[in-house]
């Protein structure tokens, strides 16, 4: 069935930056603490896949997190509105979601930790950052906008089943559809299987060989990102590294995409996204124009990964 202007419209909300710009930040925060966890907790993978939250039918999770011989989860329920940690004995930890200091947030997760016997220690200094105030000292984000974080996440489940349905047509390597915590923002990157060039850093608070160890092999990456003060409105995005010659000069669909030179990326408006009769195509024309041409400039060799079967959903 093809969904109609109004029908997508309803499952697309809008999501105007400057409406929920301090709840967006004050969030920001505190995914750092809880992707942070993840991380510490986590054995190292390949371009730092082992930091990443992702999209649930409520909201956000770690998935599992180790613990010794123990795990245990956490969750962002944004229908409830609350953060919810369990452990594999089936203990539950839950707080509201509401409007307070980062501070106090991170003092009530790590006391939750600990009174279930999962201390957890983590670098308390936010990453990817201008102003990095940490966490334990940070009285300056406290906004929860519930509505606002709500069509946020409504949004985030609409694109993370569009990037799976891109993720899947491709069979060489590719990270899952994950949320960066430190850039705040929805991601899928494919390789190309060759050796890039030392990345150059230059991203606020943040090491340079994690950028170098996350860009070690040639990438082609797209992700959606609900704004920041240097570009305040929603948007989908895509880059190469390293960037081809004349990709900034490629042909890409819609017609409503374009090159911020400022970002080294093409750029789409998610109100294009939003607003179009057919949301899903559209995006994917985005997604798939944006890896044409980067592949195609690159020299890739997309052969060695074209699906020769696309199996279909079957009772068989």
């Amino acid at each position: 069935m093809v969904v109609g202007r109004s029908d997508a419209n309803a499952n697309w909300p809008a999501l105007p930056f400057v409406e929920w710009r301090e709840t967006a930040q004050t969030l920001h925060m505190w995914t750092q603490i809880v992707g942070k966890i993840r991380m510490v907790q986590s054995p190292w993978l390949n371009h730092a896949w082992h930091v990443t939250l992702y999209v649930t039918p409520r909201g956000l999770t770690t998935d599992t997190i180790p613990h010794g011989a123990r795990t245990f989860r956490i969750d962002f329920d944004f229908i409830d509105h609350q953060l919810i940690i369990e452990s594999c004995e089936g203990n539950i930890e839950k707080m509201p979601l509401v409007p307070q200091d980062t501070a106090d947030f991170y003092n009530a997760v790590m006391s939750a930790l600990g009174k279930m016997g999962l201390p957890v220690k983590i670098n308390t200094r936010p990453n990817e950052v201008e102003v990095a105030i940490p966490f334990p000292e940070d009285h300056t984000h406290n906004a929860y906008d519930a509505e606002a974080v709500n069509r946020f996440w409504r949004a985030l489940y609409q694109i993370d089943r569009v990037f799976d349905v891109f993720r899947a047509r491709f069979a060489g390597k590719s990270s899952p559809v994950h949320f960066f915590w430190g850039s705040f923002d929805l991601a899928l990157t494919r390789f190309s299987g060759r050796t890039a060039p030392d990345h150059p850093g230059g991203v606020p608070n943040m090491p340079l060989w994690v950028a170098q160890e996350a860009y070690s092999h040639e990438v082609s990456s797209t992700g959606f990102w609900p704004g920041g003060d240097a570009f305040p409105q929603p948007i989908f995005y895509a880059y190469a590294y390293p960037t081809p010659e004349k990709f900034s000069d490629a042909q890409i669909l819609p017609d409503a995409a374009y090159w911020v030179e400022s970002l080294g990326e093409f750029v789409l408006p998610y109100d294009v996204v939003r607003q179009a009769e057919e949301p899903d195509v559209t995006l994917l024309e985005f997604l798939q124009s944006t890896f044409d041409a980067a592949s195609k400039l690159a020299d890739w060799n997309v052969s060695n990964w074209q699906r020769r079967h696309f199996p279909t959903a079957s009772n068989d």
